[in-house]
């Protein structure tokens, strides 16, 4: 212990107190560097938060390396600052060509653009999604069904890209579902993983479409190693499934000049309060999101 406390004691007070400070400041080489470690350390995260830190600090070591060759003319504190430089500069070197190998074709560069990034995905994590579905954008003709009512088994999860879709069931119109919007949101949220089921309505191009479709075995894998991907489709789906809600709420009424409104349930049972209407209402609440209430006619017929 005594050897310890000796140790200790030498190394606070080997080095006599600054009895008399410096009266002239250092040169701008210094302060320079010392900026461009406050600005550096602000970086963010991602691939372009770690090069613009990686950048301003070697920048800031390379400044403070200069600064004790020529005015402190100390070694040890060059030899640090420039060592510290290196690893910045290699590091820089490193980052830069990661973002340079993650790069996309031009449909699935535009997704990016409009759907994840405005979320703050990263390109990395983005990767991963695009490799599920083996980064391959399917493509569906003018006319031609993506899926069949009470034969297309539901089986993968599908993203439109361009083009549009309509969605009928017993041959009569429903919705549209246009770019960014999944296709099949309802079906797969209805499933549970280890559940099986079939379309209750008819998905038909209305023009040439593009899509992007990630098999259901192999997405629930993917969420299974990463949690926050499953949570992000998660909040994509339930977002695009409340869109399609209000795009079939804007289609019908009810009768006697009442719109019914998904978000006043009660207001259908006070507008009509015959037993059929208030039946039709509880179907509408319970059932799947594109499924049409009996009793409830379009807005265009």
């Amino acid at each position: 212990m005594g050897e310890n406390a000796s140790f200790w004691e030498s190394l606070i007070y080997a080095h006599p107190t600054c009895i008399t400070w410096k009266q002239e400041a250092e040169g701008s080489i210094y302060h320079l560097a010392s900026i461009l470690f406050v600005v550096g350390f602000m970086g963010g995260s991602g691939f372009f938060g770690l090069l613009y830190v990686f950048s301003l600090l070697g920048l800031g070591f390379l400044c403070s390396s200069v600064w004790a060759w020529l005015d402190v003319c100390a070694a040890d504190i060059f030899s640090w600052n420039f060592i510290l430089f290196a690893i910045c500069f290699v590091q820089f070197i490193y980052v830069t060509y990661q973002v340079r190998s993650v790069s996309f074709d031009r449909e699935f560069q535009e997704l990016y653009n409009a759907l994840f990034q405005p979320l703050g995905i990263s390109l990395t994590v983005y990767r991963k999604i695009v490799l599920c579905c083996d980064a391959e954008v399917v493509t569906l003709e003018k006319e031609h069904c993506y899926a069949m009512q009470g034969k297309t088994p539901i089986d993968k999860l599908s993203l439109l890209v361009s083009g549009r879709i309509r969605v009928t069931v017993d041959g009569e119109f429903l919705h549209y579902i246009f770019p960014l919007q999944f296709l099949d949101s309802p079906e797969w949220d209805s499933l549970r993983p280890t559940e099986e089921g079939i379309f209750q309505v008819t998905l038909t191009a209305e023009t040439d479409c593009r899509y992007v479709a990630w098999r259901r075995k192999k997405l629930y894998l993917l969420f299974a190693k990463h949690r926050f991907i499953s949570r992000l489709f998660s909040i994509l789906i339930g977002s695009d499934i409340a869109e399609k809600l209000y795009a079939l709420n804007d289609r019908v009424h009810v009768g006697k000049g009442f719109r019914y409104d998904i978000r006043l349930p009660n207001f259908y049972h006070v507008s009509l309060p015959e037993t059929p209407s208030v039946q039709s209402s509880y179907h509408l609440q319970k059932g799947s999101p594109r499924r049409k209430p009996a009793g409830v006619t379009n807005c265009d017929s």
